[in-house]
């Protein structure tokens, strides 16, 4: 996808992006499908901690016995199919064999608890979850059994009162030798076993009634009211974004793309995964969750020639006290997104991992997620000041509190308009009006500026998100849990800078009249209920918020009190 084509001087901040390459109006089965005619012997799938390795005709019949197994199983197109794991070759397996058989994919973070669970499960109502025994120090089983321990009674029609439409819970097979702990679940390898002629037919026919406009996924966002919501992507969505991006990078079918990033989000589900297929590239897996060490080992011994990550993964990468013993001669392209990117990192990253032709990437969940990228060739000053320049058919305008389109260089709140945006929140049209407006625009929440030539800023947000090493975070939601603790009388949620992950949550508490507490209890009180990322570092106890004259609280006068007594300072960044 080349940007250097000469364009007018812009004279508002409205940009629209090219549309001389088509759209693809296929399923994601369909379009898949044809990639495997086109490169049936290619390397498809690298699973290192796996030790697999599938060409794309072998994926194929992997993905179309799974699917037909779904079917098999009573599901049928728009049931909710949620999985809960981190990266593996199932997942990447499920990821197709859903959208083969018109499930909807409900992507549950592998780093949530039980409220979170609870929550996702019954918002979308899952008929179906795959889920791994265990995750670092969560024990899914475990979990799943204190919400529904009505598990064991059936593999195919649970009755559980707290989880009321989930009938089927599938368990990856690396779990247990103890049968006792997997009753009432089936195993992921038997599922493939339980599809019939009668079901493989099925599938076949599905692939001329399934639409690409169809819903595919659903990724949720934390709320700014307290509770997650289920951004709704159909075909069109996912498909689309993921080969623009991939053009970006300039892949090929001789492309090997390194993609450490979870699959649970956009980076790893459309950036990676469906921009390699897209491009008959292949996905090559390090581990199951990202470690700095086995990307390097991966990406030497696989000679991958493109890598994702966010700005804490590639620092980590360039920290490691081996990174200089391993050969990243391979590498060409990749991806940085998902929080600000350094300047000096963009910098290491060019010079020390080769990668000439790194590209940024902004967007949000959704809108699938990119709306800009730099392109591979613009020149590195425009790659580390700036995101790059609109995506192919898609629409951007920063506009004022009036809701006019600003002037070139001016800052505003950015806008997205084009196939790349969501339906909406899944089963949710109040909150999906509040962000998409009457003539189709999403309204972003994000501060931009777009510059004469087309190339994208982003200065600032709206919201008071917080992003933690690529981890997008409301306060909203973390000061409603901690409300539930008993001695917490108020609460107030904030970023504040740190070198590594970009920003740290830090919760100022009012405690309830003499009531004590300590950080730990605190810390306590979050663990196994919500996902540790959003356990604040930093904890306060106050006897009040700075406020205004009119009652309201002042969150940035808290965040410059915390700068200044932790002795914290704002990385410059792109």
């Amino acid at each position: 996808m080349s940007k250097k084509s000469a364009t007018p001087k812009l004279t508002r901040s409205y940009v629209r992006g090219p549309t001389d390459v088509p759209l693809i109006n296929e399923t994601i089965g369909q379009h898949f499908d044809n990639v495997v005619a086109r490169w049936p012997k290619n390397e498809a799938l690298v699973v290192r901690h796996q030790g697999i390795r599938w060409t794309y005709s072998e994926l194929q019949a992997h993905v179309d016995e799974f699917a037909a197994g779904l079917i098999a199983l009573g599901l049928a197109p728009g049931d909710r199919l949620g999985i809960w794991s981190p990266n593996n070759s199932e997942w990447v397996v499920t990821q197709f064999a859903a959208a083969k058989a018109g499930l909807i994919l409900v992507n549950i973070n592998p780093a949530y608890r039980l409220s979170e669970l609870e929550y996702s499960l019954n918002k979308v109502g899952c008929k179906a979850l795959i889920t791994a025994p265990s995750f670092k120090s969560s024990n899914y089983l475990a979990m799943l059994k204190q919400l529904a321990p009505e598990i064991v009674e059936s593999s195919t029609d649970l009755k559980a009162a707290k989880l009321p439409e989930l009938k089927i819970v599938i368990c990856l097979d690396e779990s247990t030798d103890q049968a006792s702990a997997l009753k009432g679940m089936l195993r992921f390898s038997d599922v493939a076993k339980l599809a019939r002629p009668a079901d493989r037919e099925g599938l076949v026919r599905l692939s001329s009634v399934l639409h690409c406009r169809d819903a595919i996924n659903i990724q949720f966002t934390s709320g700014t009211t307290g509770f997650p919501k289920g951004a709704t992507l159909a075909h069109q969505n996912v498909l689309n974004n993921g080969f623009f991006v991939g053009e970006a990078m300039r892949l090929t079918p001789t492309d090997r793309v390194c993609i450490p990033v979870p699959l649970y989000h956009c980076f790893g589900m459309v950036l990676g995964n469906l921009a390699c297929i897209t491009h008959g590239a292949t996905m090559v897996y390090p581990a199951e969750a990202f470690a700095p060490l086995p990307v390097l080992e991966t990406v030497a011994a696989e000679r991958c020639t493109a890598l994702l990550g966010v700005p804490t993964m590639f620092l980590s990468e360039l920290d490691h006290p081996e990174c200089p013993d391993f050969d990243l001669t391979s590498l060409r392209t990749g991806i940085m997104a998902g929080s600000p990117c350094p300047i000096e990192l963009m910098k290491r990253v060019n010079k020390v991992m080769h990668m000439d032709e790194i590209t940024i990437c902004y967007g949000m969940t959704e809108t699938s997620p990119v709306s800009f990228q730099s392109a591979a060739d613009d020149p590195l000053e425009r790659r580390v000041s700036t995101v790059g320049r609109v995506h192919p058919h898609v629409e951007v305008k920063i506009i004022d509190l009036e809701g006019e389109t600003v002037s070139p260089g001016t800052t505003g709140e950015l806008l997205t308009r084009g196939y790349s945006i969501m339906s909406g929140y899944w089963n949710d049209p109040e909150r999906t009006a509040e962000v998409i407006d009457r003539e189709g625009w999403m309204h972003s929440g994000d501060l931009a500026t777009i510059d004469e030539d087309g190339y994208c800023k982003i200065v600032g947000r709206l919201k008071d998100m917080v992003i933690r090493g690529g981890e997008n975070i409301y306060p909203r939601e973390i000061e409603e849990f901690l409300y539930g603790h008993p001695k917490v009388l108020d609460v107030q949620v904030i970023g504040v800078p740190d070198a590594r992950f970009g920003e740290e949550l830090c919760a100022w508490i009012r405690l309830r009249e003499g009531m004590t507490v300590t950080e730990e209890e605190i810390r306590s009180f979050c663990r196994d209920q919500i996902a540790h990322y959003k356990i604040p570092r930093y904890i306060k106890l106050v006897d009040s918020f700075p406020m205004t004259v009119t009652g309201k609280i002042q969150k940035f006068v808290m965040r410059e009190q915390m700068i200044a007594e932790l002795g914290l300072h704002q990385e410059k960044t792109a």
